[in-house]
C-alpha cells in the first residue's frame, strides 16, 4: 500500500527535547522525520508544492539542519543550491553578516560567487524561531545581488514571531506550526 504525503501527519515526527541546548528550552527535533522514509518525502513533496509557482535560480540554507532540505528542495525546483555557514567553514573568499542572538551576537558567511545579480532566491531552513538568521541569510543574499522570492521552513515557531525580521513583501511556508 503507497502512503499519500497528504496523509501523513508531520508532527508526530518531531521529538521534543526539554532543557536542549540550555535550561527552559523545548528542541524540536526533526531527526525522527528525517530517518522515515515517507515523513521525508511528504515534507520536500509539500515544500516543492508550496513553492514551485514562485521562480528560484538558487535555494540557500543556512548551516546546519537546512542543509539537509535545501538540495533536495534544489533538485525538485530545479535550481542551484548554495550555502551559509559559520565563519571558517567556506573555503574560498566569503561574504559575512554579523546579527544579535538573545544572548550575544553570531556570524554567517557566504562565497562572494555563490548568488549572481539578479538571481531569484529562496531561502530554506529547518525551523523559524527569532528570525534571526533568516534575516542575516536575506542581508547576504542581497548584498550578493540576488532577490529573495520567500522562505520554507518545516516548522515555525509562531510564538516567537519571527516572521516580523523577515521582509514583509516576501511568503512564507511553513509546514507545521506550535
Amino acid at each position: 500500500m503507497t502512503v499519500k504525503h497528504s496523509d501523513i501527519d508531520l508532527t508526530a515526527f518531531i521529538r521534543d527535547v526539554p532543557d536542549f541546548p540550555r535550561p527552559g528550552i523545548l528542541f524540536k527535533d526533526i531527526t525522527p522525520l528525517l530517518r522515515e522514509p515517507a515523513a521525508l518525502r511528504a515534507v520536500i513533496d509539500r515544500l516543492t508544492e508550496a513553492c514551485a509557482q514562485w521562480p528560484v535560480d538558487l535555494v540557500v540554507a543556512a548551516e546546519a539542519r537546512g542543509f539537509l532540505l535545501g538540495p533536495a528542495l534544489a533538485i525538485r525546483l530545479a535550481a542551484g543550491f548554495a550555502p551559509v555557514r559559520k565563519p571558517g567553514k567556506l573555503p574560498a573568499e566569503t561574504r559575512a553578516v554579523e546579527y544579535e542572538l538573545e544572548y550575544g551576537t553570531n556570524a554567517l558567511q557566504i562565497h562572494t560567487d555563490a548568488v549572481t545579480d539578479g538571481q531569484r532566491v529562496l531561502l530554506v531552513d529547518d525551523l523559524l524561531a527569532t528570525g534571526g538568521t533568516m534575516a542575516a541569510t536575506t542581508q547576504l543574499v542581497e548584498a550578493s545581488g540576488g532577490y529573495v522570492v520567500g522562505f520554507a521552513f518545516i516548522i515555525e515557531l509562531a510564538f516567537l514571531k519571527g516572521r516580523r525580521k523577515l521582509p514583509a513583501d516576501k511568503p512564507i511556508v511553513s509546514l507545521i506550526q506550535y
